[in-house]
């Protein structure tokens, strides 16, 4: 089996989670939170940021013991088997596939809001091209991305703190309205883990995984927690629109929160089309992808055809989804995907662990509340792809079992 080359360290990993997170969701999380939850989306932001520390401490824990590319796939099957692994990988790939089509989408608008979808493909053209060039120019370009975006929030959040102050009033508990909230707003945080998928590529795995991924949620609540007191005064004055954080500048400077929200947004499509691909090499190597997709070229040490099949599919459904459609079925496959993370946890030895069994079993149980707070489209969208992939586990399973019958 070919081995991907360890070429990551800490800055380089940290710089691709951190970059996965700031990406289009930041830029558009904060209205429908506020509709859903006002001044609550406060908790509904720290009960993100609790389902996110668990995920993230949890995902440490499985990558230190499984240093490999794949995330929560590789660690589904070392832990729970091969089924569970599959449905894990399965649940990634398609959630995350979405969530590259919707965000080349959602930056694409930015430039051409009345016909987005050629210049969106364009966006994943070019960056499968990054891609493909090698993990190094990733991390490169990912540096490069998360300074100029995590500078510029911070560029508008604190001089709109220091002008106005934080004064926040709470209302009623709107209830189930905090819930749906924390669930939009835990998509801000999701790109975290990405580091783990690209865990055959990180050089001294057991001490950079930990502190890449806790230190990429670090920089991002602290950014986060900036921007919702920023916004939140903001919005109980005024109200909110579709891009919330122009309320934070004047009208000379509402180019500068576009441009973000561009970059952003297309280093969160590099960082996932980045660990998608890695996903998609470790499933095709135990055969529950086409074979091919292990192939890995001898120019780039990357999976060449990995990485063209996740453009080939994000591509096609930028040309015939709605992202609407899309971001709902990211959503419930992304939160899936990590309760199966810590369902795997809670299989490890004692002598793996150093975090207490209940973090696995709450992270777990805060996953599914979420999942079940999200809108009823996006259930259905996740349970039928995750039953048309369970389909084809059975029929791959079967097909290999005719060509390989067990020796008796």
């Amino acid at each position: 089996m070919q081995a991907l080359e360890r070429r990551l360290g800490v800055t380089g990993s940290i710089a691709i989670g951190v970059a996965a997170m700031v990406g289009a969701g930041v830029f558009f999380v904060w209205a429908p939170a506020w509709d859903l939850a006002g001044e609550w989306m406060l908790v509904s932001l720290a009960l993100a940021t609790i389902v996110a520390t668990l995920n993230g401490l949890v995902t440490t824990q499985l990558a230190i013991r499984v240093p490999t590319s794949g995330g929560i796939y590789s660690y589904g099957r070392a832990y729970r088997g091969e089924f569970v692994g599959f449905v894990a990988g399965w649940l990634f790939i398609t959630g995350k596939t979405a969530s590259a089509a919707a965000i080349a989408l959602i930056a694409a608008t930015y430039v051409l809001p009345d016909q987005p979808r050629g210049l969106a493909v364009a966006f994943i053209v070019a960056f499968s091209a990054v891609v493909i060039s090698g993990i190094r120019a990733t991390a490169t370009l990912s540096i490069g991305i998360v300074a100029v975006v995590v500078g510029g929030l911070v560029f508008l959040a604190v001089p709109a703190i220091a002008s106005e102050g934080v004064s926040i009033t709470f209302g009623s508990l709107p209830g189930w309205g905090v819930l749906s909230a924390a669930g939009l707003m835990f998509f801000s945080f999701a790109g975290y883990a990405r580091m783990a998928t690209l865990g055959e590529e990180v050089r001294d795995p057991v001490r950079t995984l930990p502190r890449a991924i806790i230190g990429a949620l670090v920089i991002v609540l602290t950014l986060y927690a900036l921007l919702a007191l920023a916004l939140i005064p903001t919005f109980a004055a005024n109200g909110v629109s579709p891009a919330p954080l122009t309320a934070l500048v004047s009208g000379d400077a509402m180019w500068l929160v576009g441009l973000l929200a561009l970059v952003a947004s297309l280093g969160s499509l590099l960082a996932i089309l980045a660990g998608l691909s890695r996903t998609s090499l470790q499933m095709a190597r135990h055969r529950d992808l086409p074979g091919a997709l292990a192939h890995l070229s001898p120019a780039t040490k990357g999976p060449l055809f990995s990485e063209l099949a996740v453009a080939a599919g994000a591509i096609t459904l930028v040309l015939v989804t709605d992202p609407l459609w899309l971001v709902g079925l990211s959503g419930t496959g992304v939160l899936s995907y990590y309760a199966i993370g810590h369902y795997s946890a809670l299989a490890q030895p004692r002598a793996e662990r150093f975090l207490p069994p209940v973090v696995p079993i709450l992270g777990l149980v805060l996953c599914l509340v979420l999942v079940v707070s999200l809108p009823v489209a996006s259930l259905i969208a996740g349970v039928s792809w995750t039953l048309l992939g369970v389909l084809w586990f059975v029929i791959a399973r079967s097909i290999r079992r005719r060509k390989n019958p067990p020796q008796g």
